[in-house]
């Protein structure tokens, strides 16, 4: 009873002070926002709500800070101001303030995180938008035990950090953006595709190992279902994966050229598919959500190998001659290729 009669003193008040074709305005706005260019101030965490229109008032953004005040108690919307950085015309509406700051309808910056990224290409895209040094990003990204922290199957966060693009605040925490980007991957798992990896006999962990190398092995999306069948082929047969990417992961990351004497300086690496059969102890990147459904709905074939041409396609073959006999093709195409580029390049007038 207290509070109502506070709220029609505070009313009348407001009536009296400002008038109501005043108020309406103020409220409103006269005729629509101002269409000047806008104005963007931070919101400390933890400011009052006098502090916060001290804020606004000093960058000219409230008319009338006194009897805002008032107008935003009344509405009870003084106590649910957010934090953040937000932009507004000058001056802007009543509505328009309390609207943003309440809902905390920030500004944001994009941030986006391509298919098969690994937590180290990760973490200068994440040291952006947190605006956090890079090597301080990248040592909480691969702090041991974040798999219990974040409820993924682990090892680590490498592959559970989906890959998509998020519009987040400038400065926003770093546990904000992996909050985000962990629950997008476990927004992948839908029931149905639980009840999918379950009638494969996977595993959540070697689902998405598994999609995090076809990741890295296609380069054209339709081709992801029959890498998939090669790879479940192999596993099926116990064979080795034989995988390139599994490699260059376990040397650090992309190469030119992948060679035999960098293969075998990693022959004891658990991640090099040569040397060892099944699947690595953890995904390679972050697989797409392509991926992850070729890992669980696969084409059905008897396929075994395959190459890759110089356009990105893949030919694929059921027995090793076949293959050999693809293997001999891919690499007269590859040496075309860089002979013509090489002829392009002695051409060049500079």
């Amino acid at each position: 009873m207290k509070r109502r009669m506070l709220m029609a003193v505070g009313v009348v008040a407001l009536l009296v002070a400002g008038g109501s074709l005043g108020l309406k305005a103020l409220v409103h706005g006269p005729q629509g926002e101002p269409q000047g260019p806008l104005v963007e101030v931070a919101i400390p965490p933890g400011a009052d709500f006098h502090e916060v229109v001290d804020i606004l008032d000093a960058r000219g953004l409230v008319r009338k800070p006194g009897l805002f005040r008032l107008y935003a108690r009344i509405k009870g919307a003084d106590t649910q101001v957010r934090a953040g950085p937000y932009a507004f015309p000058a001056p802007a509406s009543w509505r328009r303030l309390l609207t943003d700051l309440t809902e905390g309808r920030v500004l944001t910056q994009t941030m986006t995180i391509p298919e098969g990224f690994t937590l180290k290409q990760m973490a200068p895209r994440i040291a952006t938008i947190t605006g956090l040094p890079e090597d301080s990003v990248l040592d909480n990204l691969t702090a041991p035990g974040l798999e219990d922290v974040w409820n993924v199957p682990g090892p680590g966060l490498e592959g559970y950090l989906f890959p998509d693009s998020y519009y987040l605040a400038q400065g926003v925490p770093l546990g904000d953006v992996l909050a985000a980007m962990v629950g997008r991957y476990r927004d992948f798992w839908t029931p149905e595709r639980v009840s999918a990896m379950e009638g494969l006999g996977m595993t959540e962990a070697e689902v998405v190992t598994l999609a995090s190398i076809i990741q890295a092995e296609a380069r054209l999306t339709e081709e992801m279902p029959t890498i998939a069948s090669v790879y479940h082929n192999r596993l099926a047969q116990n064979h080795l994966l034989q995988a390139d990417p599994t490699v260059l992961y376990a040397l650090g990351g992309p190469r030119a050229r992948l060679l035999y004497a960098a293969m075998d300086s990693v022959a004891g690496s658990p991640y090099n598919t040569y040397t060892h059969v099944g699947l690595p102890p953890g995904p390679i990147g972050a697989p797409g959500a392509a991926a992850l459904e070729a890992a669980l709905s696969p084409a059905e074939t008897d396929l075994f190998y395959f190459v890759a041409h110089p356009d990105g396609s893949h030919i694929f073959s059921r027995t090793l001659t076949e293959h050999n006999r693809a293997v001999a093709e891919s690499r007269r195409l590859w040496d075309r290729l860089r002979r013509e580029q090489a002829q392009g390049q002695g051409d060049d007038p500079r």
